[in-house]
């Protein structure tokens, strides 16, 4: 049974840095993909990041791109969301997730295209 636990989140103020951390038990994600969401008070869970299993390409929300990284350390088995420059709007818990099967290459947007989520890490950034 897959487990992802994420941590790092916090209060931060606007402009600063946080680095998010989802470690998994239970699937090797060398062979998964995995992405990132967030959600908002009041709003739709919403893409924010996802990385390839194979060759760790990388995807992000407009709103994200060039401010926020993902990574992966296969041999920790853990993804990683390196946020910077952060924003008011920012705020949201943020929740890390992996798709059904593994070698997945198909669409990654949708919180449809993944069926294990950890719990979520809130991440709040002050004005």
């Amino acid at each position: 049974q897959v487990q992802l636990v994420e941590s790092g989140g916090g209060l931060v103020q606007a402009g600063g840095s946080l680095r998010l951390s989802c470690a998994a038990s239970g699937r090797t994600i060398r062979y998964y993909a995995m992405g990132w969401f967030r959600q908002a008070p009041g709003k739709e869970r919403e893409f924010v990041a996802h990385i390839k299993w194979n060759d760790a390409t990388t995807y992000y929300a407009d709103s994200v791109k060039g401010r926020f990284s993902i990574s992966r350390d296969n041999a920790k088995n853990t993804v990683y969301l390196q946020m910077n420059s952060l924003k008011p709007e920012d705020t949201a818990v943020y929740y890390c997730a992996s798709p059904a099967l593994q070698f997945y290459s198909g669409t990654y947007a949708s919180h449809r295209d993944y069926d294990a989520w950890g719990q979520g890490t809130q991440v709040t950034v002050s004005s």
